[in-house]
């Protein structure tokens, strides 16, 4: 079975006339009935019905040229991944990402290594002002950040996944297994510092239930706030993208939060035209990833 014979076939299928077919194809009428037989014969059934002339595709036919199109599908995609690695064989990608996707910055890098094995990575936590700032000076080559953060046309936006807010807490603390706002800000609460836009996200929606929360400890680090959740001495509202899959020794409960808010994260990249070709398979990459279903895994649900 040869690559050209499927391509006679779909060719065939199209313009259901031999010649027609074959000049698609860019070879003799006899090369492509011949070349159609030998299928035929290589898998033991009748595709076409003909006589003198094209006379339809048999019901068996119709079956095989499903599997056609998804295999020339597939090696369709080979290619392009194929050519990714041969315009990129080696180079520096530098990521800025804001701290709530830290976890979803290295699912995403595992991908480009793994695809680029040559490629050497940077990735650094950054404030949203900053990972613009760096973008624009192309210290950085893409950004995660909030969709709503990226306004004007000077950037391209990929969207990735949805942060949903979930309350963290330590397995033995004893809590419904859903809260509201309102009761959320009344536990000791350590959030991330002010001047993240996740912080502010959740003063917004503190507000909206006119709740103050009582926050016992403010960090720029996720390290912290899980550390603190693991001791029992605060709780945490943590985007459920945030966490790792698999927490491990970390014995965690994630509460529910009604009503449910998410914000959706976009990878961003200067507007340029030609792409660089690393940028250009870097954003190929991570459209192909499906990270929404890799990140919202949760971790040990509340009781």
């Amino acid at each position: 079975m040869f690559i050209r014979q499927l391509n006679y076939l779909i060719a065939l299928d199209k313009h259901r006339h031999f010649g027609r077919a074959a000049e698609a194809c860019h070879v003799s009428q006899p090369a492509l009935s011949n070349g159609i037989r030998e299928l035929e014969r290589e898998l033991g059934i009748t595709i076409v019905r003909r006589n003198r002339s094209f006379q339809g595709i048999t019901p068996e036919g119709e079956r095989v040229i499903q599997w056609v199109r998804q295999m020339l599908t597939s090696l369709e995609g080979l290619r392009q991944e194929a050519g990714l690695i041969r315009s990129v064989p080696k180079g520096r990608l530098a990521i800025g990402v804001i701290p709530t996707a830290g976890h979803a910055a290295t699912l995403l890098s595992a991908q480009y290594r793994e695809i680029l094995p040559q490629l050497s990575m940077e990735v650094a936590t950054l404030s949203t002002p900053e990972i613009l700032k760096r973008l624009k000076s192309q210290d950085i080559q893409l950004g995660m950040v909030y969709d709503r953060s990226v306004s004007g046309d000077g950037y391209d936006v990929l969207p990735l996944f949805a942060e949903r807010y979930v309350l963290v807490a330590d397995a033995q603390a004893s809590l419904p297994r859903e809260l509201g706002w309102a009761e959320v800000a009344e536990l000791p609460l350590c959030l991330l510092s002010r001047e993240m836009q996740n912080r502010q996200t959740l003063e917004e929606r503190f507000q909206s239930v006119g709740a103050v929360p009582e926050v016992v400890l403010e960090t720029n680090d996720m390290r912290v706030l899980l550390a603190e959740c693991e001791s029992g001495r605060a709780f945490s509202i943590m985007p459920l993208s945030a966490l790792p899959t698999r927490h491990e020794g970390a014995s965690l409960r994630v509460h529910p939060i009604t009503p449910e808010y998410a914000q959706d994260v976009c990878l961003v990249r200067l507007r340029r035209k030609p792409q660089p070709a690393l940028s250009e398979a870097a954003w190929q990459i991570a459209s192909n990833l499906d990270m929404e279903t890799a990140l919202n895994q949760p971790l040990n649900l509340g009781p």
